[in-house]
């Protein structure tokens, strides 16, 4: 396929880095035209368009990945699947659940591919944890403890992710989203949500932490937290089974290396059986899911990590925001 970005940040790279061997990257669009054009100069015979509808209407663009500012997420897939285009939209896909409605049925009326960027789900960690998970060797799922934080950086405040006009929301709706995806993942569909976003730190009318407790019809919760007030960034994802536990420390990098320990009970109970597997080394999450996005645009398979999965967890994040008392997030989530 050819592919064309749109949002040359950070995440635009990750995704251009992520195309695989056969695909290339040939068109880059970003506000910051520069930035545009680093991306581009990396990837040979790229072109930078002057904006991204531009670039959406180009007719050898087989797939378009956004990575914009949140408002823009809904609208510019949209655009791209009205072209006829394959998306690889950046989580959250929007600012809240309501915005991706006419995007599920512009992707239904057009028959193209839409996957949310849930990249978690591919790490190597997680991919074992599903494959022994699925084995049934831990018995039924009892909860769910979960994790995941960043210390923030000088200026933060400053930056469009604390503008709930672009952003939608604070913390939980940034890295928050990928700890209630994972937990559908391995629990399925919660009936109930409780919690709170709270603003502890950040001079920002987001929240910097949040707080879920999520209950499934069958009775297993999921607790999560979100916080970009953790100081060293953590990431940790513990799956009770009746029989046994499976837990996901870090995420490489910062997060420390990535690790998965199997603990099996004993018969005689007392200290389980421990099985790690450590995942040292380039983050493969990316090139991982973009090899899954390609497999099921080729086979006509179903995608998960969708646009569903993407609605289900903003409907949670949204039920948090109107539990709790930051102005800035009920107005923009009413």
């Amino acid at each position: 396929m050819n592919v064309g970005i749109i949002g040359c940040g950070l995440v635009g790279q990750k995704r251009a880095r992520a195309v695989g061997e056969g695909h290339r990257v040939v068109a880059v669009a970003d506000a910051l035209i520069d930035r545009a054009e680093r991306l581009a100069s990396q990837h040979p015979g790229c072109s930078v368009m002057p904006d991204a509808q531009t670039l959406i209407a180009r007719s050898d663009v087989d797939l378009v990945v956004v990575a914009t500012t949140n408002d823009a997420l809904a609208a510019l897939t949209v655009a791209a699947v009205e072209r006829g285009k394959h998306v690889i939209v950046e989580k959250p896909a929007a600012r809240r659940a309501a915005e991706l409605t006419p995007v599920a049925e512009a992707a239904r009326t057009h028959g193209v591919v839409v996957k949310v960027g849930f990249n978690h789900r591919f790490h190597p960690a997680f991919l074992k944890a599903r494959e022994i998970w699925d084995s049934g060797v831990c018995g039924p799922l009892m909860f769910i403890r979960a994790r995941y934080g960043h210390g923030g950086r000088l200026g933060m405040e400053r930056e469009w992710r604390g503008d709930p006009a672009l952003s939608g929301g604070g913390e939980m709706l940034d890295q928050g989203v990928h700890l209630i995806d994972l937990s559908r993942w391995f629990a399925g569909e919660f009936v109930e949500v409780q919690g709170r976003v709270e603003r502890y730190f950040w001079n920002w009318p987001v929240e910097d932490n949040g707080f879920a407790l999520l209950r499934t019809a069958t009775g297993s919760v999921a607790w999560l937290q979100a916080s970009c007030t953790e100081w060293k960034n953590l990431f940790s994802f513990e799956i009770y089974g009746r029989d046994a536990k499976l837990q996901v420390d870090g995420l490489g990098g910062s997060y420390g290396v990535e690790r998965l320990t199997f603990y099996k009970m004993r018969p005689e109970m007392g200290p389980p059986e421990a099985t790690t597997w450590e995942y040292p080394g380039e983050d493969t999450s990316w090139s991982a899911e973009f090899a899954y996005v390609s497999a099921c645009i080729r086979d006509g398979a179903p995608v998960a990590g969708n646009l569903d999965d993407a609605a289900a967890a903003l409907q949670i994040v949204e039920q948090l925001y109107q539990r709790s008392d930051i102005e800035a997030l009920v107005a923009v989530n009413r």
